[in-house]
């Protein structure tokens, strides 16, 4: 018996030869229809027997196309049309946008094979593309994804990409980026004035000789510039890091293949699936060597010997490198006639957003790079490369961009209000929730300058757009003088602030599918706490319903304001000065800084003169780094922590002591632990003994208040627990004892989790609301 179904299939559907997908399945099985996109996802409208029509959507599930996501298939059942064929439609533009866009997809194996077949008509041409790879976050600029709504609706296709275009059965069929030489977008080599030196693959090998003579390059790439050095050219990276002023925080490396990789870095099964995945992100691995990374390589750098050709410079002081693969065809152009490993960083100024328009790139980049290899498809919005690494077998997102956003995630009893999240000041990202969908935004980064802030803005005003959100509430953090929580002020809407440790832990509950009520952990540098003072070492219980602050580090002070977080020695005498008051024993420190420089500090102290109270381990760190001489003043952020627990010996299992006080909540006392290292130091202990011991400390700390809470589910969550050391040394312990251990996988532990956790948090709130309101509506009804 014959029937009609119209379909609505919602998810990540667009973008990724789901249409001609579908047509191919509905001709094989005889069926008659129409299919389009449309702001909500694709709708089919079909016709056929109805047992075939059951194949169908049973298939449409089973054989989806790789990259697509289904979340949801509604079918209702209508009277005969009379359709003849089955035919693909122009899309539907009008109703509210609940389509997902899909983030952009790394060049797949089909295309890198014609690419680079001579009697292709695509041969070298850095723009090829089909269904199953290229762009599309980094070019849409509105739902639904049509190429009139990217930024190749410039580009007229010629004859024979629209023929492609076309036809059902070509793997380009509907591919709105597809392009050829003839028609499509193309290469131009500039000097670093901006004037044309060459164009199309002469700009290419021309960018690669210059590569091989150590000049900066600035890339215009998939969502920005990025710079490219040849990595083994010393003096190269060098010039960079002077240019960029960024002296020893590490570059990220592009390499040609997986077996190059293998040569300098030690490679997991799941890191090197992760590399060679459609996301292709920056994964840190382990750097291969002769010996393992004693402190004193730390502390004296040219004692390093990598066995690579590799500059050192790449990663000063580190046994990790970023690597990835090259993603689009113009990176395979450049890094396959190359041949070797060139850094592959953001095209900033440091702590700036990356560069995305040409002109801005030769405004803002003249004075770094040598010359631009641009070309002419616009990108919409900047996209950064995203950075992972893999915890217990597991991928964990340090930087959720490029390849996964902005991919949503769901969450559980949505509230019925959308609103939107403004992140935090660090690691910035804007979140939007919508229905049970929270869209994060690609990394913004540091609030610290004007760049950084219109990036902000831009974006908040971005997604408002593409998903058409008309905010109830604004979702900020506590803190009073961050650039996000300043912007909610500005605005003419409901606010609802949330403490930002309490963000970590929701974001974390949420994104692990918890119920009831946990234990959670929240270490890292800095939030702003119900007290108004600086909050980093926190222990909560936390529920849908409810949650308790039930544990903190004992408070000590620092000295200098924002100054101590690349100052370390501020926070190491700032504990100093708690245990010893101005009895500080400098004699057994056996320190190499000054001791007037300590002593001035201890001034600023004892006089209470510009200084702040916190509870963070994310400075308790900063203070153990350079009370071991390891680190006494950052140049990037974390490098401190990074570089402690670099040196901690992997054997050591002992820890030191220290005391819990059970006054209405615990107080962690971390005295003892200092008091013991201060003793170790004055004996000689080596620094990687005492770094490990000051880690199992930490654990034991945990363990030991996970007991007395009593809960089996423990979270573990902030800007702390991207310390793998510290991290699988936890969750080791905490499987030990018999608890569930739960951290950050999909979303940032650091603070790029935080506009996450906001949305999850502030859903928590307006659900107690509203379900409080149903109860008193019941109570005045009886």
């Amino acid at each position: 018996m014959k029937q009609r179904f119209q379909i609505l299939i919602q998810g990540a559907v667009q973008g990724v030869g789901f249409r001609p997908f579908v047509y191919k399945l509905a001709h094989e099985l005889n069926l008659n229809g129409i299919i389009a996109n449309n702001v909500n996802g694709v709708s089919i409208d079909v016709e056929g027997d109805e047992y075939l029509l059951n194949e169908f959507i049973s298939r449409i599930k089973s054989e989806k196309p790789a990259h697509s996501i289904i979340n949801n298939i509604n079918i209702g059942k209508f009277e005969l049309k009379g359709y003849d064929d089955f035919k693909i439609i122009d899309s539907e533009s009008q109703g509210e946008p609940d389509a997902i866009i899909l983030p952009d997809i790394a060049v797949c194996d089909e295309c890198l094979s014609e690419m680079f077949d001579p009697d292709n008509r695509r041969f070298l041409y850095p723009f090829i593309n089909c269904t199953n790879c290229g762009p599309r976050f980094s070019i849409i600029e509105s739902l639904p994804y049509d190429r009139s709504n990217t930024s190749m609706k410039q580009f007229e296709m010629c004859d024979e990409c629209k023929s492609e275009y076309e036809n059902p059965l070509d793997r380009r069929f509907h591919a709105q980026p597809i392009a050829c030489p003839k028609c499509g977008p193309q290469v131009q080599l500039l000097n670093h004035h901006g004037k044309i030196i060459c164009e199309r693959e002469v700009a290419i090998s021309e960018t690669v000789q210059k590569i091989k003579e150590g000049k900066i390059i600035a890339l215009k790439g998939l969502g920005g510039f990025q710079l490219i050095v040849n990595a083994g050219i010393d003096d190269a990276v060098k010039i960079l890091r002077h240019r960029k002023h960024r002296d020893e925080k590490p570059f990220a490396l592009m390499f040609p293949s997986i077996e190059m990789i293998k040569e300098h870095c030690i490679v997991s099964g799941v890191e090197e699936n992760t590399l060679l995945s459609s996301e292709s992100p920056i994964v840190l691995l382990r750097k291969k060597s002769d010996f393992r990374y004693p402190v004193s390589c730390i502390q004296h750098p040219t004692k390093w010997r990598a066995a690579s050709s590799i500059s050192e410079s790449v990663a000063p002081k580190n046994p990790y490198l970023g690597v990835m693969l090259p993603y689009t065809p113009l990176h395979h152009l450049i890094i396959k006639e190359f041949g070797q490993p060139v850094i592959a960083t953001s095209g900033n100024i440091s702590e700036e957003p990356m560069c995305i328009d040409e002109n801005e790139a030769i405004e803002r980049l003249s004075g770094i790079v040598d010359y631009f290899l641009v070309h002419n498809r616009p990108i919409i919005r900047p996209v950064d490369d995203s950075v992972v690494r893999i915890v217990k077998d597991k991928l964990v997102i340090l930087r959720r961009a490029r390849g996964y956003s902005p991919l949503p995630l769901s969450i559980t009893n949505a509230a019925e209000e959308n609103f939107i999240c403004v992140g935090g000041h660090l690691k910035n990202t804007v979140s939007v929730k919508k229905g049970n969908k929270v869209f994060i935004s690609q990394h913004i980064g540091d609030l610290e300058n004007t760049e950084a802030e219109k990036y902000f803005r831009n974006t908040i005003s971005d997604f408002k757009q593409m998903y058409k959100v008309n905010p109830a509430y604004l979702v900020h953090d506590l803190h009073p003088d961050y650039t996000s929580t300043k912007y909610c002020s500005a605005q003419n809407l409901k606010a609802i602030p949330v403490q930002h440790h309490l963000a970590h832990i929701a974001g974390c509950y949420e994104e692990n599918h918890l119920e009831g009520k946990c234990f959670a952990v929240c270490w890292d540098g800095t939030g702003y706490g119900f007290d108004k003072t600086i909050w980093g070492g926190e222990f909560f219980t936390y529920s849908e319903e409810e949650f308790s602050r039930v544990a903190h580090f004992k408070k000590f002070r620092i000295p200098g304001g924002d100054a101590a977080i690349k100052d370390t020695r501020r926070s190491l005498t700032g504990i100093l000065y708690e245990i010893f008051g101005n009895d500080i024993p400098f004699a057994k420190l056996n320190r190499a800084i000054p001791e007037n420089e300590l002593l001035l500090f201890a001034q600023m102290l004892d006089k209470n003169i510009n200084c702040f109270a916190t509870t963070s381990v994310g400075r308790i760190f900063d203070a153990v780094s350079s009370l071991l001489n390891i680190c006494s003043k950052s140049s990037y952020e974390g490098q401190a922590a990074m570089m402690l627990e670099f040196a901690a010996d992997q054997t050591t299992l002992s820890r030191y002591d220290f005391n819990l006080t059970d006054n209405s909540i615990f107080i962690v006392d971390w005295q003892p632990m200092f008091e013991q290292m201060i003793d170790e130091i004055f004996r000689g202990i080596d620094a990687s003994v005492i770094s490990a011991k000051f880690h199992n400390t930490l654990v034991e700390i945990i363990i030991t208040l996970s007991k007395k809470i009593g809960l089996t589910d423990i979270i573990l969550t902030g800007g702390c627990f991207q310390n793998v050391f510290l991290l699988e040394r936890t969750i080791d312990r905490l499987v030990e004892e018999k608890f569930n251990p739960h951290w950050n996988k999909i979303v940032p532990t650091n603070d790029g989790g935080i506009s996450f956790g906001q949305a999850v948090f502030a859903n928590h709130i307006l659900k107690r609301q509203n379900k409080t309101k149903i109860n008193q509506t019941e109570k005045i009804g009886a």
